[in-house]
């Protein structure tokens, strides 16, 4: 997948990431056709609540999926991870 791919599922203004549920923003790619959702080589965005968070993870320990990026939503606003500091 390139790093400039197309980010294509829920825009940064949907609904989704507004609703009191939602906990988690992702951006993942689809790596295989047995994904629950998009198609083999698309990168996509979903607002998540805890649930819908805890099934990407599951999707990516089969193989599915790869998460690129993860952020905390909280009331709209979104946290983006911060890196951990490496050690020397």
């Amino acid at each position: 997948m390139k790093n400039d791919a197309v980010i294509t599922g829920q825009s940064e203004l949907a609904v989704e990431r507004f609703m009191d549920d939602t906990r988690h923003m992702i951006i993942f790619d689809v790596l295989d056709h047995r994904s629950p959702i998009g198609n083999k080589g698309e990168r996509l965005r979903l607002f998540l609540t805890d649930e819908g968070y805890a099934k990407a993870q599951a999707a990516q320990d089969r193989g599915y999926i790869r998460i690129k990026k993860h952020a905390a939503v909280i009331e709209g606003h979104i946290l983006p991870d911060k890196k951990k500091k490496r050690r020397h």
